[in-house]
């Protein structure tokens, strides 16, 4: 095998791999070896077809192995030869179709073309020189009084309505339902006796407007699209047709914050609710925390991050983001003067986040590689599990989603990597704590200052909410500054 190097150009490489001939044939001879013993011609025993013979039968289909596998040993083995890493899989092509019928006859060298960019060099950073102000709250009285307020409402009881009274926002209506696809019953779109707040967006968009004003025993026709995001392929940007027929129809009665309440969630009283509850707000409040300042520690390698990037992972980063861009601009029927910029404005903006995407990826690949970062699989199934906890009646369809798409399951293991990795980071560089408000805290630091708006996340005991109900939607990454590569 020779190598010759016909570009290095920056990060950008291009070799022409040629294997010889007699190479070829030296291993076409040696495949036909193989397939000797295993072939099995009428008028030969096992083993004793002469060679001359196998060869005119099987020598084109052997050479065709040896070349399907000696193109990836030398790529391989020139890459190893070389001490190179390329940023992506090479681009390896013949250099000459025409003459490949002559290869095949091993009357002629296999020559290939391999282009490829490398991973740039990346400086080393000394992080104990480095400072961050991580931001920190206090859960109060205050937010406790309002997650209680918040789980009351999540909780309340509801009450029968007067006979022929009509459903209203905020009622809740008890359905039985059967959900169709170009009038086919589809899998998980049937179920009895399920309670729906009218207005709690627990299904589809569509599906409980339409139930505003029904009444108890009526039997409805409701026409729905499933999200273009849907997990469940069959069904994403299908128009449905749901028959439902109203069991049963009830308003929201008074549900006081107290002992009783308390109880019904599994506590002892309403003092260990209340802790219950600073206890999981404060446990949000750190989450934000990091989140902050991982966001703080990203912000701040990319400032000081200045390395080439290889162009074909920006390309297909820009590529990724733009197509999204596009499908929001189509799909809500917006224009690029609406959001207030020019396409041309845009892309330049969603191209450096494609750049900074690259760089902090190959950046932090390259500080979790020296520090030995891994990532068990019970890292990875536990993320899993905390994805399909967000959809409550949906897990199958979540679950599925993940176990058919590998590059999903990617996803997963991509936020986990580059945390361990920030971990990593911080525990050598100078933190500082600074107390900050609520409102500071889970502010959103891309938002404008007119409007900043907290965004505490609190969670509550929550009913179960049936099947049939509104997918996860994809986040949709080019909405704003990206903070890393995985986000």
């Amino acid at each position: 095998m020779q190598v010759t190097e016909t570009l290095n150009e920056g990060l950008k490489r291009e070799l022409k791999i040629t294997v010889g001939a007699d190479e070829l044939l030296s291993k076409q001879d040696a495949r036909l070896v193989e397939l000797k013993g295993t072939v099995r011609l009428n008028g030969f025993r096992p083993g004793k077809v002469p060679m001359p013979h196998l060869k005119k039968l099987y020598g084109q289909q052997a050479m065709a192995e040896v070349i399907e596998k000696t193109v990836g040993e030398s790529t391989q083995q020139a890459l190893e030869d070389r001490n190179e890493k390329p940023a992506y899989q090479p681009e390896v092509t013949v250099v000459d179709e025409d003459k490949m019928p002559t290869v095949l006859a091993g009357d002629a060298d296999l020559e290939l073309s391999m282009v490829f960019e490398v991973i740039p060099d990346i400086e080393d950073i000394d992080f104990s020189k480095l400072n961050f102000e991580r931001l920190v709250a206090e859960v109060s009285d205050a937010d406790v009084d309002e997650a209680l307020g918040a789980i009351a409402e999540q909780n309340k009881d509801f009450v029968a309505k007067a006979d022929g009274a009509a459903l209203a926002i905020g009622d809740q209506a008890t359905i039985d339902f059967v959900g169709k696809v170009d009038g086919e019953a589809f899998d998980g779109g049937t179920a009895e006796g399920v309670p729906l707040e009218i207005g709690s967006n627990q299904f589809i968009p569509g599906f409980e407007e339409q139930l505003i004003g029904a009444k108890a025993g009526d039997q409805k026709t409701l026409n729905v699209t499933f999200p273009d995001d849907y997990p469940q392929a069959s069904l994403a940007g299908k128009d449905a047709v749901f028959d439902v027929t109203v069991q049963a129809a009830a308003e929201p009665g008074q549900t006081g914050i107290n002992d009783e309440l308390a109880q019904r969630l599994g506590m002892e009283n309403l003092d260990a609710l209340k802790e219950a509850v600073r206890g999981q707000a404060q446990g949000d409040f750190d989450k934000a925390s990091d989140t902050r300042l991982k966001r703080t520690v990203l912000d701040e390698l990319d400032k000081i991050s200045s390395f080439e990037l290889p162009e074909k992972m920006v390309e297909q980063e820009f590529d990724g983001i733009w197509g999204q861009v596009m499908h929001d601009i189509e799909h809500h029927g917006k224009t690029f003067e609406d959001e207030g910029t020019t396409e041309e404005e845009a892309k330049t903006e969603y191209r450096g986040i494609a750049e900074r995407r690259i760089r902090l990826g190959l950046l932090l690949g390259r500080v979790g590689e020296q520090a030995g970062v891994q990532i068990a699989e019970e890292e990875v199934q536990a993320a899993l599990i905390e994805r399909i906890r967000q959809f409550p009646g949906q897990e199958k369809q979540v679950y599925d989603f993940y176990r058919e798409q590998p590059e999903a399951m990617l996803e997963l293991r991509g936020p986990i990597f580059e945390q361990k990795v920030v971990d990593h980071i911080v525990s050598q560089a100078a933190v500082t704590d600074k107390p900050v408000s609520r409102e500071e805290l889970f502010k959103d630091p891309d938002a404008p200052e007119a409007e900043d708006k907290p965004e505490p996340k609190k969670k509550a005991a929550a009913k179960k909410k049936p099947a049939a109900k509104k997918a996860p939607a994809k986040k949709t990454a080019a909405k704003k500054k990206a903070e890393s590569s995985d986000e």
